[in-house]
């Protein structure tokens, strides 16, 4: 039986009962992906992202959700310890429902990623591999069967994932730098 209050369990109620049939992975990875692309920590920027897969502008409620999520999207990216945390279904939920939000997330990563890259080509190759591997992920939901081998490869997976976003993260990070650097006029 699922945790009710769970983080995810609780984003989900919430988007449900405000009419928005999406998943709180992927709203999750679209922030992320949007996020280590380059697209800032803006608020405006993201409410318009999270609308267009809303489907609809948020309510108050869940504009207040999503801002909260950026906040701590944004701490996790920016801050000290180097660890992100996966807004996915907890470990007692089964595990083909926990690989389909995890494939929910790395479409949503994806799609924010892509939307937010200003020159794919300044990517390293570990970054472009990273993004290959992301794309794979998304694919997953129908491998991973009830077993201890797929509990396994999906701790594997979702560990992976919680490392690729501060490596994308830093890479456009120094990308943007030189472009900072440039002298003042004041």
């Amino acid at each position: 039986m699922p945790i009710q209050n769970s983080p995810y369990q609780a984003f989900a109620t919430l988007l449900t009962s405000s009419g928005h049939p999406v998943s709180p992975a992927e709203l999750h990875g679209l922030l992320l992906g949007r996020s280590c692309a380059g697209a800032g920590f803006d608020a405006e920027g993201w409410l318009i992202d999270a609308a267009e897969l809303l489907e609809s502008e948020p309510q108050d409620n869940v504009r207040a959700a999503l801002l909260g999520l950026q906040e701590m999207v944004k701490g996790e990216l920016t801050g000290e310890d180097v660890t992100v945390v996966l807004l996915l279904p907890t470990d007692d939920a089964p595990l083909t429902e926990r690989a389909v939000a995890l494939g929910q997330w790395c479409q949503g990563f994806l799609s924010g990623f892509g939307l937010n890259c200003r020159d794919s080509s300044m990517l390293s190759t570990e970054a472009t591999e990273v993004l290959q591997d992301l794309a794979a992920i998304s694919q997953v939901q129908d491998a991973l069967e009830e077993s201890e081998d797929g509990e396994t490869d999906y701790m594997e997976v979702m560990e992976y994932l919680r490392v690729a976003p501060l490596l994308l993260f830093s890479e456009t990070r120094k990308a943007d730098e030189p472009a900072a650097a440039k002298p003042s006029l004041h």
